[in-house]
């Protein structure tokens, strides 16, 4: 991996992550183009520097993280489903996240849902509640299980999952972001054990490229969670949707007619 190439991904993840378009599809079919998605140092880049990302959400919302209990009981509760299933079916997802056609179809399916989405849920987007209960914080964990399927978006699942609860779009959207950070650091620190265990040590230059993929996870994290709010309480997920849709068209197309976007 090159310096450029680790600024790109580190951009990507920044401004993916937490947008209902997934960041892990978009990792993977950018690494893809780039010919480095197999190599496990690439592999474990992708992941790590979800870090940083998460570091933007504890600045932004750093009151939220300093106040009562049962705030952080709520993200327990929410968190338990995708440590669980996430344990239990680790290889088969790491097995799907090297096939670009699962992602591509995750991406079209869930551009579909996102269509709809402001229509269905049209009164609780706009009055529901500010603040989940405890069921309705498990059950926003069961959603977020889903973006376990690469390209689904851990963001679009569990946002969705608010809204199912009667949460606001905007509360809906901000519990996704406070999950992420256990979610994303405990398969950031896993990812990490299964990479050491073995044996496995970086060398000077792949160190700084985790700092600084980090550290550019970070900026651009900030810029696209404070810009995603405004966005989304003005215009709804119409327009993520079509993108969605526009993104997995093409990977497809990429895939079966021009073929860049071999994994192995």
């Amino acid at each position: 991996m090159t310096l450029v190439q680790a600024i790109l991904l580190a951009i990507i993840e920044g401004i993916t992550e937490f947008l209902p378009i997934s960041s892990t599809g978009h990792m993977i079919v950018a690494s893809s183009v780039m010919g480095i998605a197999a190599d496990d140092f690439t592999k474990l880049f992708t992941i790590a520097i979800q870090l940083g990302a998460i570091l933007s959400v504890v600045v932004l919302y750093y009151k939220k993280f300093i106040q009562s209990f049962d705030f952080y009981k709520k993200l327990l509760i929410a968190f338990i489903p995708a440590a669980v299933i996430g344990k239990l079916l680790n290889d088969y997802i790491d097995a799907l996240l090297e096939n670009v056609v699962v992602v591509a179809i995750s991406l079209l399916l869930g551009g579909v849902i996102l269509l709809f989405i402001d229509k269905w849920f049209q009164k609780s987007a706009e009055k529901g509640e500010e603040i989940p209960s405890d069921a309705s914080a498990l059950k926003i964990g069961l959603f977020q299980c889903i973006a376990m399927i690469p390209g689904v978006s851990r963001s679009a699942a569990s946002i969705i999952g608010g809204l199912t609860q009667n949460l606001s779009r905007k509360a809906a959207a901000e519990f996704s972001f406070f999950l992420a950070v256990p979610t994303m650091f405990a398969a950031t620190v896993y990812k990490l054990y299964k990479y050491f265990k073995d044996g496995a040590v970086l060398n000077a230059e792949q160190i700084n490229l985790f700092v600084l993929g980090n550290c550019v996870a970070f900026i651009v994290a900030l810029l696209a969670i404070k810009g995603f709010i405004g966005f989304l309480n003005k215009n709804g997920f119409k327009v993520f949707g079509y993108y969605r849709i526009a993104v997995g068209i093409l990977i497809l197309l990429l895939h079966f007619f021009l073929h860049p976007l071999t994994l192995v």
